[in-house]
């Protein structure tokens, strides 16, 4: 359970200020290509030279460009880390024409459903771009959010390349859950009060990570709904932002 201390808030909350966005960070748009289509990413390139650890952050059903700034937060709190953060937009555009048009919550996530083998293979076509850069350690983690995370846990099951993962409010897509037979170290982050994606499948995706021996923990926080980490000022986000950090450069820097 989320347990916070007033030096915790502090450190946590200082850690959110010295990683807003600004209007100076350069961002790099890269262009992969997928067996069925062209992925875009956006690079936020760490803070340090040679050769460093990355990590790919999965937009939830809405994309990136809801709250951009949301995002940031962890994609700025990795590179102040010596992490690079790429942002994976894997839609296709067909899968934007079809999103876009949904709007009974039922239809969308049956088509969901349906994408989930598609999307973990054009996330695997990104990772295997980013561990060929020249200047990749070869260790790289997947941090998804809501639907993204779902599709993180499909991309860790079934592509060993993935060295951490780290999801908020998010779980592991049902059709897929008899054949994992391997898990990277995890981490997951859920609110008890989340009515979207509820807090017994993020237990249920730690259980299973347990159970095919990965080191496997969740951080859970009362009171708090689904998407906590999007508001600006709650200690919650801070907490959520450290954690995952830290998490990863733990994970990614090991070995």
């Amino acid at each position: 359970m989320f347990e916070i201390s007033r030096r915790h808030v502090l450190a946590g909350l200082g850690l959110v200020a010295a990683t807003r966005p600004s209007l100076a960070m350069a961002v790099e748009t890269i262009a992969v290509e997928a067996s069925d289509g062209r992925v875009m990413l956006n690079r936020y390139a760490a803070e340090r030279s040679g050769k460093r650890p990355a990590v790919l952050l999965l937009h939830g059903s809405r994309g990136f460009d809801l709250r951009t700034q949301a995002y940031e937060r962890h994609a700025n709190a990795l590179t102040a880390g010596g992490i690079d953060a790429y942002f994976v937009r894997y839609y296709t555009a067909a899968d934007e024409r079809a999103i876009g048009t949904m709007h009974e919550r039922e239809r969308r996530e049956v088509y969901e459903t349906e994408r989930f083998d598609a999307w973990a293979a054009r996330v695997s076509s990104v990772l295997a771009a980013v561990l060929a850069r020249a200047d990749s350690s070869g260790r790289a983690g997947l941090l998804g959010f809501s639907l993204g995370g779902y599709v993180a846990a499909a991309t860790a099951a079934r592509d060993a390349r993935v060295s951490a993962l780290a999801v908020l409010y998010g779980g592991m897509p049902d059709r897929i859950v008899a054949g994992v037979k391997h898990l990277p170290p995890m981490i997951e982050l859920h609110g008890e009060a989340d009515r979207n994606v509820p807090l017994a499948r993020g237990e249920e995706l730690i259980r299973l990570g347990k159970k095919v021996g990965a080191p496997a923990e969740i951080v859970t926080y009362p009171g708090k709904a689904h998407g906590f980490d999007f508001a600006d000022n709650d200690p919650a986000t801070a907490d959520a932002v450290g954690r995952v950090s830290r998490f990863f450069r733990e994970r990614l820097n090991a070995g």
